[in-house]
């Protein structure tokens, strides 16, 4: 026995996903439909089920109305019914078109060093020769050697890797300048301060301090307290 299956794809496109193919037809159906009161029954059911399916819509402002003007776009304006009143239904003309946000789609030749990279390799092609565009590409080769890493921690990578994928991505247009430092200095730094390098005082060394301050403030007597160990003492008068 031979079945024929029928896709979604193949059908007709949904027009408000958010209520289903189901609600689509069901409105379709009303449309024809003979008999006005029979005709404006259907409709007040169906968008009743849009509000069951979506029962968020009911924190928006003039819920009922929105429905109302989704039933009669899904039908393209065709279904023939009054709506309730006070329920204003907007025109082909007056409803806003939604348009696919379009996402900008960079073509990245080593997406492991990120977008970034490639827009300070970019502004240092503008830059002028000088010592400012040599630190610049300094800096952007040991940024590359760090991302590297961090994107490939299992293999060793060398300076001549991300040497070779500067001038790649740059088009031969930069290039490191002789003499230049290593590229695991940002690397290095990166680590210091990851482990807390520069750490302010915590507790332990806020403990410290104040430790320090009680010796400062001993009395004469050398206790901790000017009214023990052998520091002046007054009598209280009884």
């Amino acid at each position: 026995m031979k079945f024929e299956l029928e896709y979604n794809s193949a059908k007709e496109r949904v027009d408000f996903p958010e209520y289903g193919r189901y609600i689509q037809g069901l409105l379709q159906h009303a449309c024809t439909i003979e008999d006005d009161y029979r005709r404006q029954k259907t409709a007040e059911a169906i968008v009743h089920m849009m509000q069951l399916l979506n029962p968020n819509t009911r924190g928006i402002e003039d819920y009922k109305e929105r429905l109302w003007n989704h039933a009669f776009a899904i039908t393209k304006h065709q279904l023939n019914v009054t709506p309730p009143r006070g329920i204003v239904i907007k025109s082909v003309s007056e409803e806003v078109v939604e348009h696919r946000l379009e996402y900008p789609t960079p073509i990245m030749r080593f997406r492991h060093y990120g977008a970034s990279v490639q827009k300070l390799i970019e502004k240092a092609i503008e830059m002028p020769e000088g010592p400012k565009k040599e630190g610049l590409v300094e800096v952007i080769a040991s940024y590359m050697k760090l991302a590297y890493k961090t994107w490939n921690k299992e293999h060793y990578v060398s300076d001549d890797i991300v040497k070779e994928d500067l001038i790649h991505l740059s088009n031969g247009k930069l290039e490191l300048h002789e003499g230049h430092s290593s590229l695991d200095t940002l690397s290095m730094y990166a680590d210091k301060q990851s482990q807390g390098g520069n750490r302010p005082q915590g507790r332990g060394g806020q403990q410290r301090g104040n430790n320090v301050n009680k010796k400062k403030h001993k009395g004469p007597g050398g206790g901790g307290n000017m009214n023990q160990g052998g520091g002046p003492y007054k009598k209280r008068k009884r």
